[in-house]
C-alpha cells in the first residue's frame, strides 16, 4: 500500500465538501491551495473562500498563490512532498504543477466527461434539458477536462430538479467517488481509461447575458434556462411596466402548455399569480425579485406592487 501525502486545491463549498470527506477518511492532506482574499460585498470586507475557511477551523497548511508559475510557489510546494494532488473547483494549473506529485493529479469534474467541458457543468446540464450527467475522476493533462477517466457516476436529473438541487446532489456523489478514486491510487489498482471521441457539448463560462431570458424561445427552453440557472447566478429579464423599466430575477417557476392568443412577454395576474405569455403556454412565477427589492413569494409582491394593464416581459 502506497503512503499518500496529498495536496488539496479548490475554493468554493463544492470543494469544501470533498476535503472533508478526505479529512473524516482519515488521508495525510499536507496542504491545502485556494483563492487568493479578496474585497466583496459593498463595504468591501476582505473575504476568504469556503476552502480556506475551513482549512483554517481544521488546521491544514494553506497556501494562497496568486500565480502558480511563481518560483516562490513552487518551491513551497516542493518542500510539502506531497505524491498526490487532487484539483475540485480551483483553475487551471500549469504543467509544471499537476506533474509534479509521483501519482499524478487528479480531478473531480461534475459531468460525465467528455461531455461538458467548461466552467459550468451542472448549469449547463440543466439548462440543455439532459436527463442524466454525473461525476468524473480523471487525471490533468494539457488541455481542459480532457484526461484520461478514472471513475465515473452516473446521476439522473428531475424534470423539474433546479441547480442548487443537483449541486448538492453531485457534490455528495463526487464526495464518495473522490475517496474512492484515492482508495484505488493507495493500492496501486488503477487503470485510466482515454476519453471517448465524442462530439462534445460545452459548459462555458456563464455571463450576465447568458442569464437573459428569451420569451421569444420555446417554453420548455424557458423553463429549462431558469431552472439551470436557480438560484445561482438566477435568470433575469426587464419588466417594462407603465413605461419604466425593471430588471427583474426570476427563480422558482412552473411551465403551463396552453393555447392563448397574448403577445409573447405579456404579464397576467390574479391577486396571487404572475404569469407571462410565451409560445404555446405560459411561465408561472412563484418567487422573483425586482431590483432593489427583496426576494419573495408572488403573493407577497403583488400585495404591494401594481402591474399595469400593458405590462410586459422583454
Amino acid at each position: 500500500m502506497r503512503n499518500l501525502r496529498i495536496v488539496f486545491m479548490g475554493t468554493p463549498d463544492f470543494a469544501v465538501a470533498i476535503l472533508d470527506a478526505l479529512i473524516k477518511a482519515k488521508f495525510n492532506v499536507v496542504g491545502v491551495i485556494t483563492a487568493a482574499d479578496k474585497p466583496a460585498g459593498r463595504g468591501r470586507k476582505i473575504n476568504e473562500s469556503a476552502v480556506k475557511k475551513y482549512a483554517l477551523k481544521n488546521n491544514l497548511h494553506i497556501l494562497q498563490p496568486t500565480n502558480l508559475k511563481n518560483n516562490a510557489f513552487i518551491n513551497e510546494l516542493e518542500t510539502l512532498n506531497a505524491n498526490l494532488q487532487i484539483v475540485v473547483a480551483f483553475r487551471m494549473l500549469p504543467k509544471i504543477v499537476w506533474q509534479l506529485p509521483k501519482y499524478g493529479t487528479f480531478n473531480l469534474h461534475a459531468s460525465l466527461l467528455p461531455a461538458y467541458r467548461g466552467a459550468a457543468p451542472i448549469n449547463w446540464a440543466i439548462i440543455n434539458g439532459e436527463v442524466k450527467t454525473g461525476v468524473t475522476t480523471f487525471f490533468i493533462d494539457e488541455k481542459i477536462d480532457t484526461g484520461t477517466i478514472i471513475l465515473q457516476e452516473e446521476v439522473l436529473i428531475g424534470e423539474n430538479e433546479i441547480v442548487g438541487e443537483l449541486h448538492d446532489k453531485l457534490m455528495n456523489i463526487g464526495s464518495k467517488l473522490v475517496i474512492k478514486t484515492v482508495k484505488q491510487i493507495e493500492l496501486n489498482k488503477v487503470k485510466p481509461l482515454k476519453q471517448p471521441e465524442i462530439e462534445e457539448k460545452a459548459a462555458p463560462k456563464i455571463f450576465n447575458e447568458t442569464c437573459k431570458i428569451n420569451w421569444n424561445a420555446s417554453l420548455n427552453t424557458i423553463y429549462n434556462l431558469i431552472r439551470g440557472l436557480n438560484p445561482y447566478p438566477t435568470a433575469w429579464s426587464t419588466l417594462i411596466n407603465n413605461n419604466e423599466e425593471i430588471k427583474v430575477k426570476i427563480y422558482g417557476v412552473k411551465k403551463e402548455f396552453e393555447a392563448h392568443q397574448y403577445k409573447i412577454g405579456t404579464i397576467i395576474t390574479t391577486k396571487n399569480e404572475i404569469k407571462v405569455a410565451v409560445t404555446k403556454g405560459f411561465i408561472k412565477i412563484n418567487t422573483l425579485q425586482l431590483s432593489g427589492k427583496r426576494k419573495m413569494d408572488a403573493k407577497s409582491l403583488l400585495n404591494g406592487f401594481t402591474f399595469h394593464g400593458n405590462a410586459l416581459m422583454q
